[in-house]
């Protein structure tokens, strides 16, 4: 029996790369299909359904949108790590300033949400100073898993990964099938495999490669340094193989120079941050204001910002979650800076920084979803 097919006029970006349109009358369900464009009429099959909603499977472009021009990536469209290669950079600028908005909107409840222009990147290609790989014993082909290809090329990592993961070999192992590659301001790289098996596998390890083993979150150092530096405006930080740091230089130094004009610092301000990493943004909030209060949970990352803000005397890091500390603070900060991961802020920590009422409030954020989300509670507490 031949599966349903379904022919469907999509209708605008949506978030996560793929496009929505509508089943035909008198189903009218929305459908979202990625790899396609606003505009396009294509053919698709569903490939999972709930009541309001289907996603589905691109399988051919009738009428293709003007926008669309070849992927630069043989496996676009397979490979999950891009989603706008099929239109200029131009149009994808445009495209997510109106996911934003959309989000904002639809999730968040904002009239007429202000988004501005979509500040472009400097470089469209291989501007990533780290990158994720699954690792198997043989060449994964493209139709043998739907979740696993082998890749033979990609235009993300920078060059000095890029020319060192294609001559990666593993011969069979059951120790792990993940690692990440790092890549620093000085091309130093940091190999980086992660593994439930504490056991530590025998490996030729090259001079000028550090190597870590990562079991249960703890690093072991197998060889070279135990971390990686790069600059942030002209300024050093240290990232250990746990952190999270930058995988765009240049986008976070955008963003840093955004807080620096936007944010009402004086030196008499005092500025409570959240999720403040290795210090990526606290090093230059730091230099403008009275007192600065950071909160961090994770004991590598508190390593490191010690480190990274040594020099400065008006800073306070406390390793605690934020919901815990917002409520036991015995001062009214002028300025909240949040920086959470993916998810957001949890609903204890919104709470808390409600019952603060900074008259500041600046959220840098990870995922548009989850922002429109926290945003809407933050507007129902008085925030604009």
């Amino acid at each position: 029996m031949t599966e349903k097919t379904y022919e469907i006029t999509l209708e605008k970006h949506l978030y996560g790369g793929e496009s929505m349109g509508r089943l035909p009358e008198p189903d009218n369900r929305a459908v979202f299909v990625p790899y396609a464009l606003p505009g396009e009429r294509v053919r698709v099959r569903l490939i999972f359904q709930k009541k309001g909603f289907a996603r589905a499977e691109l399988l051919e472009v009738i009428e293709a949108s003007p926008e669309r021009i070849e992927a630069k990536c043989k496996h676009f469209g397979i490979c999950r790590g891009c989603s706008y290669q099929h239109i200029p950079y131009e149009a994808q600028l445009k495209a997510k300033a109106a996911i934003l908005r959309d989000q904002l909107s639809r999730i968040g409840k904002i009239e007429n949400p202000p988004v501005h222009e979509t500040v472009p990147s400097s470089e469209l290609w291989n501007y990533r100073n780290q990158m994720d790989f699954i690792v198997t014993e043989r060449k994964i082909q493209e139709n043998d898993s739907p979740n696993l290809i082998y890749l033979e090329e990609c235009h993300l990592p920078a060059p000095a990964i890029n020319a060192f993961w294609e001559d990666l070999e593993f011969g069979a192992n059951d120790i792990f099938e993940r690692i990440s590659l790092r890549q620093d301001v000085a091309e130093n790289l940091m190999f980086i495999f992660y593994s439930d098996n504490p056991e530590t596998p025998e490996m030729s390890l090259e001079d000028d490669l550090s190597v870590v083993h990562v079991n249960n979150g703890e690093a072991i150092i197998m060889g070279g340094d135990d971390h990686l530096v790069n600059l942030l405006h002209g300024r050093p930080f240290r990232a250990s193989p746990t952190c999270f740091s930058h995988p765009n230089i240049a986008a976070a130094e955008r963003i840093i120079t955004h807080l620096l004009e936007t944010l009402s610092l004086t030196t008499k301000t005092t500025l409570l941050e959240l999720h403040s990493g290795i210090g990526s943004f606290s090093a230059f909030l730091a230099e403008k204001v009275d007192r600065l209060v950071c909160v961090e949970s994770d004991a590598a990352a508190c390593d490191d910002f010690a480190i990274n803000l040594n020099d400065f005397e008006n800073v306070e890091l406390y390793q605690a979650q934020a919901m815990d500390v917002l409520p036991n603070l015995d001062f009214i900060p002028d300025i909240i800076l949040v920086d959470p991961p993916v998810g957001g802020l949890g609903r204890h920590t919104l709470d808390g920084i409600l019952t603060l009422g900074s008259a500041e409030l600046a959220y840098v954020s990870r995922d548009p979803s989850t922002l429109a989300r926290d945003a809407a509670r933050l507007l129902g507490g008085g925030y604009q």
